[in-house]
């Protein structure tokens, strides 16, 4: 790699906690943050899949350690952030990717399904800014990806809170932009189009369904984890410096056709 290029995209000497790190998006953007230099902090649910994929990433050379944690209860997230806090260290990059989505239709959604789908897909990335953004604001520097949905601009299929979720994540990267931007703290959202994940098995599910989403992107297929690796580098880098308070579709034109 060129100087030039190192100097707009290595990640040497940072460190990413990035949560759902254990399989789908998640998992890509963490080997690709890791890839390019950084150090890497995993957090997810279940200690198995995340010690495999941890033990993937240090395959490729990335320092890799895992916090395994449930980001719907606010007593995981607060451990979480002690844990940085006390004997990992400061947090560069936060990659907010963590999600559930409970698919009913709108009118037997739960009062418990809503309160779930917001505590992981809403609450989880606002407590973490606020503990890590102004600690970035601090230090001049920092990065903060969240990743959306088509729901954060549009209707999308029998996910009326997880849609409430991410319309509402939209509005919080822009809120947490405005606020550390003058600091060095670009804070930005990812779109994604309809990605073949183990998040989106119900959808992928149902006959036709696939094929259908396919033909819907302008890629002509659906998206794959490996699609994500490109922006998430960009985005937590140095080349993204002038980039904040957006969203980056990384959708194949899903949203526009």
């Amino acid at each position: 790699m060129s100087d030039y290029l190192r100097e707009l995209f290595s990640l040497h000497g940072r460190r990413a906690l990035i949560t759902g790190g254990s399989s789908g998006i998640g998992y890509a953007m963490a080997e690709a943050i890791g890839r390019a230099g950084a150090e890497v902090v995993l957090v997810a649910r279940r200690p198995a899949e995340l010690g495999q994929a941890a033990d993937r990433l240090r395959e490729h050379g990335v320092t890799a350690t895992t916090i395994s944690a449930d980001l719907a209860s606010r007593d995981d997230v607060q451990r979480v952030c002690r844990t940085c806090d006390d004997t990992i260290g400061d947090i560069d990059i936060l990659v907010n990717n963590a999600g559930n989505n409970i698919r009913k239709p709108m009118a037997e959604l739960t009062t418990g399904d809503y309160d779930l789908t917001l505590a992981v897909n809403l609450t989880a990335p606002y407590l973490l800014g606020q503990h890590f953004g102004p600690k970035m604001a601090a230090r001049g520097r920092g990065r903060i990806i969240n990743v959306g949905s088509q729901q954060s601009v549009s209707a999308f299929g029998d996910s009326g809170a997880y849609g409430a979720a991410k319309a509402g994540l939209a509005g919080l990267t822009r809120s947490q932009a405005e606020a550390w931007s003058p600091a060095g703290v670009c804070v930005n959202t990812i779109i994604p189009g309809f990605v073949l994940t183990p998040l989106t098995a119900p959808a992928q599910a149902v006959p036709g369904r696939v094929e259908a989403l396919a033909a819907r992107h302008m890629t002509g297929r659906n998206g794959l984890p490996a699609d994500f690796a490109g922006a998430a580098v960009f985005l937590a880098g140095d080349a993204s410096a002038f980039v904040t308070g957006q969203m980056l579709f990384v959708d194949g034109g899903f949203f526009v056709h």
